[in-house]
Formats: C-alpha cells, structure tokens, sequence
C-alpha cells in the first residue's frame, strides 16, 4: 500500500513539472513573440530630393547635333541664363563639335533651333542660343568649391538615348580637385574635375552636375572618363566653365599661352636615350626642353635644351600635360616663376607670357 501511495506522488510530481515546463516555454515564447513585435521598425525617409530636382528639370536640353541634315549625335545642356530675346545654354564642345545645325529638345517635349556661339576644346565646352520664349526655366548656379567630399549630388541628362530624356541619377562627390589627363587628337592636356559616383554616360555630357540644393555645381563630361572605369564619373567644375564666358557669348577664341618649346616627360628619358643629359637621383618628375624656338617667350627667359623644369611658381611639374595645365591657368601678360636644373644645378628663371596660341613668332 505504501508504495502504491509513493508511486502515485511520483506519477503527480512529474505530471506538475510537465504542466509547469509547458507553462514556462509559452510564455516565454509569448515574450520573445513581444520583444520582436517591439524590434519590428517602420523606418520612414526624408531623403528625397524632388524638390532640388524641380529647381533645375525644365532648365535641362537634349542637345541634338545635325550634320547635313542628318541627326549624328546628342548630348544635354542647360539653360544658365536668360537675356534680352534669347536663352544661353551650357554644354560640352564635344557634343556639338562639326555641327552644321542644332535642335534642342526641352522637357516638355518642344523642339527649337539653336545657334552656337562660342566653343573652346580645352575645356570641352560651348555656348548655345536659342529663342527667350522657348526657356521654360533657368538653373540656378552654385559654387563647387563649397562642396565637400562625401555631400549629395545628382545629375539630369539624356542617357543611353533619347528615349530617356530628363533621367536623373544620384550619388556623392567622391573626389575633389582631380587632375585628369585627357589625350584628344594626339595631343595631351590636364584638366581639374570633380569626382562623382554618379552614373554618366554618353548623352549626360553637358549635363548639368546639381548639389542637393538644386544649384548646378559643374558641367558632366563623358569625356573625362575612360571606357574601362565604371561607376565613376568627372564634371568640369562650374567657376572653370564659367570663367570665359562672356568671350564664349560673343563667339571670342579663349587666349591661352604657348611658350615655343618642345618638351619629353622626365620619366620617358630611358627610351629616348639621351645620353647628354645628367638627371640626378633625386629628381622625381618634371620635364625636359627638347630644343627651344627662336623668338619665343621660352628663348627669352633663358631655357635652353636638356634644362629640366621642375616646378612653375611653388608647384612641382609632374609631366609636359601638367606643365601647360599650370600654364593655361595665367593670362597673357603675365609672368611665372620656372624652378630649372641645369648640368645638376637648381636655378630660377622669369617667364613672362606673351605669345598665345596661334600666334606666329
């Protein structure tokens, strides 16, 4: 009898444990059920920039180049300025290069002539004109040297093709103050850009590049980028397209100066094999004088063939596209500071600019 009585107890204490243990794992699994309710978020964004996008959209052309009649090509624009009867357009030089004629395509779908103005290859820009009536807005222009690394960005344009006319595209600045090095036609040239990690492709150049309060910041140039790099994309600062403007406006050619030299980059001297030339260990970069015209500016500072230019004022010259970069930064008139070594020996020379391209000395 006494063990039955035991045996019942046990039976009874195991049924409560089992009862407690299912009791325990249902709430706590009712808890667990809370905690994730509680950890289930809506998150909402105040990211949109639609009303930066407004503020410049309708400024936005399709720039369509005609040659003969027959459409060649197209790129974007847009409208910096009205005057007067007529509207100014900002583009590349690239995109309306040997057109006999130009069609704008506004964002409302309107086709209207354009006449150009003024075009300089260096800066890969140009102007346009084109009937006031037809301006449907005009962007507002901003200043790219307050943007920082890292601040918002969008573009307007037509990629791909004309079928997406007005797509815009987002992302950040990614570099400040980059030299890029372009080879046109044979001959290299530097030029200052503003990195971005926006998507720009053929038909976005002469795009507007737009900061996130909707002020245009620079000029996108496909031109800049080369077709192996994706996702990185280069814009003309807009004070460096701006800066000629007025010449640009009344068709004026921008002066910019050539000294009379030819030049090698230092860092080609061992395929050239000038064997006349001393180049110490610790000259890192420059350029060496191949020979020197008569008449020139460069003849009457005083350079002389195997000089080696290291630096133009207090900035040291990596290569011949640098040099003349540095160069194109100074007016007509103006003098410069050359840091040469000659026969292994550092001196200074003045050169003062006078001649520009296509002069004849």
């Amino acid at each position: 009898m006494r063990e039955r009585i035991i045996n019942i107890v046990i039976i009874l204490v195991v049924l409560l444990l089992g009862v407690t243990g299912t009791l325990y794992f249902v709430n706590n699994g009712s808890n667990d059920n809370k905690v994730l309710e509680n950890r289930n978020v809506n998150i909402t964004s105040n990211e949109s920039i639609n009303e930066s996008i407004a503020k410049v959209y309708d400024s936005v052309v399709v720039v369509n180049n005609y040659q003969n009649g027959r459409l060649t090509g197209y790129g974007s624009g847009f409208v910096y300025k009205k005057e007067g009867n007529y509207g100014y357009i900002l583009t590349n030089n690239h995109v309306v290069e040997d057109a006999s004629s130009i069609k704008l395509t506004l964002s409302n779908g309107e086709e209207v002539e354009a006449e150009v103005l003024g075009t300089d290859s260096y800066m890969d820009i140009a102007v346009l004109r084109m009937d006031g009536d037809a301006v449907l807005q005009v962007a507002q222009i901003g200043d790219s040297t307050e943007a920082k690394l890292g601040d918002t960005i969008f573009t307007v344009g037509t990629p791909v093709s004309t079928e997406y006319a007005g797509t815009v595209t987002k992302g950040i600045i990614s570099g400040e103050n980059r030299e890029i090095t372009i080879t046109d036609n044979g001959t290299s040239y530097m030029m200052e850009a503003i990195q971005i990690d926006a998507s720009i492709n053929p038909g976005n150049s002469g795009g507007p590049l737009v900061n996130i309060n909707g002020e245009v910041i620079g000029v996108n140039s496909v031109k800049l980028v080369e077709s192996s790099i994706e996702g990185m994309g280069f814009a003309i600062p807009i004070e460096v397209a701006m800066a000629q403007i007025d010449k640009l406006e009344n068709g004026e050619a921008i002066a910019r100066p050539v000294i009379g030299v030819s030049l090698y980059d230092l860092d080609s001297l061992p395929l050239l094999g000038n064997s006349d030339l001393r180049v110490d260990d610790n000259i890192k970069s420059g350029v060496v004088v191949n020979s020197v015209e008569s008449g020139s500016d460069a003849e009457a500072a005083g350079l002389k063939r195997n000089d080696i230019i290291i630096k133009v004022d207090d900035t040291s010259v990596k290569g011949s596209a640098h040099l003349k970069y540095l160069l194109y930064k100074h007016n007509i008139g103006d003098s410069v500071k050359l840091t040469i070594v000659r026969n292994g020996n550092e001196k200074e020379l003045t050169l003062k600019l006078t001649h520009q391209i296509g002069d004849s000395n």
